[in-house]
């Protein structure tokens, strides 16, 4: 039903200064009728920005055809006095409503500090970045760090409260052991650990580099790969699919499909964006995952494991994504490895572009890589390059091709499914961390 209230209060005459007089207030009402739909929205409506100037009387004047260029104007219309109305970047974070009811502020314990706020997230989507203490070297620094910052050893110390915590914790340091030089999608094929906890492990062990050829990889501390020539294979290449019509296939006919697209994202505060998985601190301590009881039905050994494809690049398989950081270590083909091994045992100077190895090395790696997957799309989807004439496949073929080799790959290709959480973000891990 549909009620209607009134509320008419009668303020009564002050009789004297000190005499205050409650004012007498009444509620009407009244049911109009009966409502047959009814139309619930998620999202708030949207927000209306009025160019409206006050005058000394309090009198509201519509500015709107004064600020609003309907036509081509003269320099007279822009040098006007007039008052500065410009809508704010941004009028809310969430697009739904919040009850706060009006409750206080969140008492902290004694000794809290509030964040630091910056210019960049005064006003924004979301709210400033938890820092997770991570340690940042380019590559230009002269010292490398030797130990975590005591507050990264707090805080991992906080956390690793169960023998699984332990059990990864002594996994990570032996294999920065036997290569002093990890990408996190590395890591996370060859241990199973929950990616928060990740976060908080990586600063206790490693630092990060933010350029040069190692750049957005975790070094060992204490480490530096600029004064080891053998470091060179720890190095990270930069590669993307190459598409386009002189590729042969455009960039719609690519196997590979993109992992974002422009025509289906979400911002931070839509409604419908997908629901994150948020684990707690006590989660974190009691080793439990956001996975719930189907979670539990896998090993904890490889739970959060992914794939090996992640970080190797291997004869006769297509990347998982349409770019990849890959370590030069990881690229398991002879004819790559021998165009690294260039230079073995010359090594003379280490450059921010190329590490130690000789100049344009990574181009030279891009391009046999670029071959070798295209060779292999050619097999799959030879359609695509019914126009190639016979010529460009005589310089473009490559020596590592068999028929039942291609048929195996071909098959394990088809069975890859990226597991949750794969996505290569070496290039974005850093917004994790700062």
């Amino acid at each position: 039903m549909l009620l209607k209230v009134k509320r008419r209060t009668k303020k009564k005459k002050q009789l004297g200064a000190e005499e205050q007089i409650q004012p007498e207030v009444q509620f009407e009402m009244e049911i109009l009728g009966i409502v047959t739909t009814v139309y619930k929205f998620q999202g708030m409506s949207d927000f209306q920005y009025l160019a409206m100037h006050s005058g000394p009387d309090g009198k509201q004047t519509s500015m709107y055809d004064k600020v609003l260029m309907l036509k081509p104007e003269k320099e007279e219309f822009f040098n006007r006095e007039l008052p500065l109305y410009i809508p704010p970047p941004i009028f809310s974070r969430l697009d739904t409503p919040v009850d706060y009811f009006y409750r206080p502020d969140i008492q902290h314990r004694e000794g809290y500090n509030n964040p630091q706020v910056s210019g960049e997230n005064l006003i924004g989507l979301s709210r400033a970045r938890r820092p997770h203490n991570a340690i940042f070297v380019n590559f230009d620094d002269e010292e490398i760090p030797t130990k975590p910052l005591d507050a990264a050893v707090q805080t991992w110390k906080k956390v690793c409260t169960n023998p699984v915590d332990k059990k990864v914790e002594e996994e990570l340091r032996k294999l920065f052991e036997v290569r002093p030089v990890w990408s996190r999608n590395a890591v996370k094929a060859n241990i199973s650990v929950h990616p928060d906890k990740l976060k908080l492990l990586l600063p206790y062990l490693a630092y990060y580099m933010l350029t040069g050829p190692w750049r957005s990889l975790w070094v060992r501390f204490g480490y530096d790969p600029r004064k080891h020539p053998e470091a060179k294979i720890y190095q990270v290449l930069d590669f993307r699919i190459r598409c386009g019509m002189k590729y042969g296939y455009a960039p719609n006919d690519m196997p590979v499909k993109a992992k974002r697209s422009t025509y289906n994202y979400s911002l931070p505060i839509t409604v419908k964006k997908p629901v994150s998985h948020t684990v707690s601190v006590h989660d974190l301590k009691q080793g439990l995952g956001t996975s719930g009881a189907s979670g539990a039905k896998k090993s904890a050994s490889s739970r959060y494991k992914l794939k090996e494809s992640i970080y190797i690049f291997r004869e006769g398989a297509l990347p998982p994504y349409r770019q990849m950081f890959y370590q030069l270590c990881d690229l398991n083909v002879e004819s790559l490895q021998k165009i690294i091994r260039r230079n073995d045992g010359t090594e003379s100077e280490c450059t921010e572009r190329d590490g130690w190895c000789l100049p344009k090395t990574s181009d030279d790696l891009r391009d046999t890589m670029s071959l070798m997957i295209k060779q292999i799309i050619r097999s799959t989807r030879p359609a695509l390059f019914s126009n190639t004439t016979s010529s460009e496949d005589g310089k473009e073929q490559l020596a590592y091709e068999s028929g039942e080799e291609e048929d195996d790959e071909e098959e394990e290709e088809e069975d890859f499914k990226p597991s949750d959480g794969s996505e290569n973000e070496m290039e974005t891990e850093i917004l994790d961390y700062v």
